[in-house]
């Protein structure tokens, strides 16, 4: 039985300013950020890494008792024998990393947490408390950088492989990706990167997983699965078309979505998925039979939200398992379409498309899917995106979908702050505007999918201690 004991202070601080002063000298970085929702866990350092949470016992201590948050972050396909890209290669295979201070936003308030293996001295607590208090306000950067653009020709071939595959019945539908190639003449700041991803434009939940000098980031908008309780969310997410240049047009390029049959079939394919799991592990399970629209900055997407109530006996960790990867990034069948990927996509995934999140002792937390992302080290980096292939889809339109998908990721080289060049400048402010007139759009729309928060009592005695087995 492992012992961990995790003390938790409120503080009233800035996170992500704290986040930005403590970072260094801190070989693990983990950050798990909804930029809609009070769900924001920055960790730094790491006290243990486990491969089950089920012999750990936490001891709670400090003002608020608040279970210890494990980060963990999962590759797309670990039993790939390609050998992933060397960046992620540098990533340990760890399931589940208890950071030594995690700063946290949730339903119990702003949050210190100290972790260790023995008991936390109030010294060292007291200490990065004054530290985040004291932490400047961080500002945005502009990141230079290069594109090495990929070859055309050859997403062709990979698109004709797909279809290939489709026309002699082995899939009914496949999700290639590409990446893109970035190059600096300095080393990518991931500090940067993240501030850049949390204050623009981009809409989503936030990630990050840095070890010693690479990194891994981007902002997604897919929610995988989120346990509150027995309470189980989950979200189908496919279909894609541009976002617009104005409300009318917003509303024109939705309405065609809605009605655009190889839209709805990619999307109905991840539905029906997501329904069979649910049927098999819960029960009240409610997946709507329609879809709605999700609008994010440079695309929106066809949008099923899907909640349910757990079967006695059935965890996060399971769910996860049972759930990843959906239709949605990999195809379907999905095990059939996973082995399509390994033929024709000429690199492992590492982290993309991935399941990344966090669990905290009480079993309970979210995973989301790793989309508009991106592995970063030294001046070097590279950029994940996919689009879903059915019978009659056409390589051009495709390769210019992804294209779109890519510019979340892009926007986080573009910072208020730094040295801008005019085309920045002019890009990033229409951005902007547009991020203003669809922030209530994306509320309401994510308020339907995630619905209300549950609200957790915690403990306001000073000196409580609380002792149980995670779950």
């Amino acid at each position: 039985m492992t012992r961990i004991f995790s003390h938790t202070r409120p503080i009233e601080a800035d996170i992500v300013d704290a986040f930005c002063l403590l970072q260094k000298g801190f070989t693990d970085q983990f950050v798990y950020y909804d930029k809609q929702r009070a769900c924001r866990y920055m960790g730094l350092g790491r006290c243990i890494a486990l491969p089950t949470l089920d012999d750990a016992e936490s001891e709670l201590e400090g003002p608020t008792a608040q279970p210890p948050v494990f980060f963990s972050f999962n590759r797309f396909d670990a039993e790939n024998p390609a050998p992933p890209d060397e960046l992620f290669e540098a990533f340990p295979r760890l399931k589940f990393m208890l950071p030594e201070i995690v700063l946290i936003e949730n339903e119990r308030g702003t949050l210190l947490q100290v972790n260790s293996l023995g008991p936390v001295y109030p010294g060292r607590i007291e200490r990065f408390a004054r530290q985040a208090l004291a932490a400047p306000a961080r500002r945005r950067e502009t990141i230079p950088y290069r594109i090495e653009p990929d070859s055309r020709a050859a997403w062709r071939q990979v698109l004709d492989a797909g279809l290939h595959a489709i026309a002699e019945g082995r899939v009914e539908k496949v999700v290639p990706s590409r990446r893109l190639k970035l190059v600096a003449e300095h080393p990518f700041s991931s500090k940067d990167l993240l501030v850049n991803l949390i204050d623009g434009s981009a809409r989503g939940t936030v990630l990050l997983y840095r070890y010693a000098d690479v990194f891994f980031c981007g902002c997604t908008p897919e929610l995988l699965v989120r346990k509150r309780g027995s309470n189980l969310e989950s979200m189908c997410l496919a279909g894609t078309c541009p976002a617009g240049s104005s409300e009318e047009d917003r509303m024109r390029l939705a309405a065609e979505l809605m009605a655009d049959s190889k839209n709805r079939s990619e999307h109905d394919y991840v539905v029906r998925f997501i329904r069979e799991v649910f049927n098999r592990t819960c029960h009240d399970v409610d997946v709507p039979s329609e879809p709605g629209i999700l609008p994010l900055t440079h695309v929106q997407h066809l949008c099923t939200p899907a909640r349910a109530r757990l079967l006695e006996g059935v965890d996060l960790w399971s769910m996860m398992e049972d759930l990843h990867p959906t239709p949605a990034v990999a195809g379907t069948p999905v095990g059939e379409a996973k082995m399509l990927l390994r033929r024709i996509e000429p690199y492992n995934r590492g982290f993309f498309a991935g399941a990344c999140g966090y669990v905290d002792g009480d079993g309970d937390g979210e995973f989301s899917v790793a989309l508009r992302t991106g592995v970063f080290d030294g001046e070097i980096g590279w950029l994940y995106a996919g689009c879903g292939v059915v019978a009659g889809s056409d390589a051009d339109a495709e390769y210019d979908e992804i294209d779109m998908k890519l510019m979340t990721i892009l926007s986080a080289f573009s910072g208020e702050d730094g040295a801008d060049t005019a085309a920045s400048r002019s890009t990033r402010s229409a951005a902007a505007d547009e991020g203003s007139r669809s922030e209530a759009r994306y509320a309401s729309a994510i308020d339907c999918i995630s619905g209300t928060a549950e609200t957790l009592a915690g403990s306001t005695n000073n000196q409580r201690v609380e002792k149980g087995t995670i779950r």
